[in-house]
């Protein structure tokens, strides 16, 4: 039927008339039947705008282990405990490939900044942040800054190796680019060497660039007003202690996505003896889907039943904690 040109549709209908079983199903039985069907033959398909919900589902579904198995409501509760608001200055160390850093920069809407920190030379790369299609508006508020950087900055200058140096920009003339040329000190004008004007694409902002320096100045003077991190490669405490204590803000809340619950078990330990945080919690989400049709609303028959853990509290200065515990 297919090669005859027939229709999805048509074929669906002879297949139903062809069963030999279909009159005996039930009603919901028979719906069910013609459903499956049409997906197979005759399927639509749905145009929608990215966000982080929808990509976050889609990786959950096919590649979970690119994003740290992290379900859709884990990372919606990571934003939450992080404080992501408007022009908020989020540090962020993200590696799983960019989900994170997108969702945060959704959020922000083009306001503030999302940080992205890194140890070494290069930055943990966020492909996945391209398929949110975020506005270059946007894309402009997502930077990347190492360690070093952001420990070590000094006014005017950056003391970590491989800094890139502003280069004086020359510009030419353009005379021979609008068909003139300078003779005895006047302008010949050549109408016949008058090019057609180029009309060169407008390249989009590339999320991600290089953190500028006044913006890396201010976080030193001022701190980060959040701290969110999704680093499964790495060990919570030690990350925690490298970037929470020197460049966040005091009262700034923090939150530490892990797929076990050790890891920030441990961190959670030693950030309660080092007294550098309060209000310390390991929350675990759940969460649980419903069909939602006529007479047949009932829980998934199948569900995930991990998301992962989150570790989160707000940061103190250890002076003032060790004051009120006196």
């Amino acid at each position: 039927m297919r090669k005859q040109g027939a229709k999805g549709d048509e074929i669906v209908e002879a297949l139903i008339a062809n069963s030999a079983t279909f009159e005996k199903k039930t009603l919901f039985s028979q719906e069910k039947y013609r459903v499956k069907k049409q997906k197979k033959y005759a399927p639509r398909v749905l145009l929608r705008r990215p966000f982080a919900r929808s990509i976050c589902e889609a990786y959950f579904k096919k590649h979970p282990e690119k994003i740290g198995f992290m379900r859709v409501d884990a990372l919606s509760l990571l934003l939450c405990l992080g404080n992501v608001t408007a022009n908020a200055d989020v540090l962020v160390v993200d590696m799983l490939g960019g989900i994170l850093t997108g969702a945060i920069a959704e959020r922000l809407g083009g306001t503030g900044y999302v940080c992205n920190t890194y140890r070494g030379s290069s930055p943990y790369p966020v492909d996945i942040t391209r398929m949110f299609n975020l506005s270059d508006e946007i894309c402009k508020r997502i930077v990347h800054a190492s360690l070093t950087d952001l420990n070590s900055f000094q006014t005017g200058a950056l003391v970590s190796e491989g800094q890139e140096k502003t280069l004086p920009v020359t510009h030419s003339s353009g005379l021979e680019e609008v068909g003139m040329s300078a003779v005895d000190g006047g302008m010949d004008i050549t109408p016949e060497r008058v090019p057609s004007p180029i009309i060169k694409p407008v390249k989009s902002i590339k999320p991600g660039q290089k953190a500028p320096l006044e913006a890396i100045k201010l976080w030193k003077e001022n701190g980060f007003s959040s701290l969110i991190i999704a680093a499964p490669e790495l060990d919570p405490w030690g990350i925690i202690k490298e970037v929470l204590l020197p460049l966040v803000s005091f009262s700034a809340p923090f939150a530490v996505y892990h797929q076990y619950a050790q890891p920030l078990a441990t961190c959670m330990h030693n950030l309660q003896i080092e007294k550098m945080a309060i209000g310390l919690q390991i929350s675990e989400p759940w969460l649980r889907e419903y069909q939602v049709l006529p007479s047949r609303t009932h829980p998934h028959m199948q569900m995930s039943a991990f998301g992962g853990y989150i570790l989160s509290g707000t940061k103190i200065s250890s002076s003032n904690s060790v004051a009120s515990s006196n």
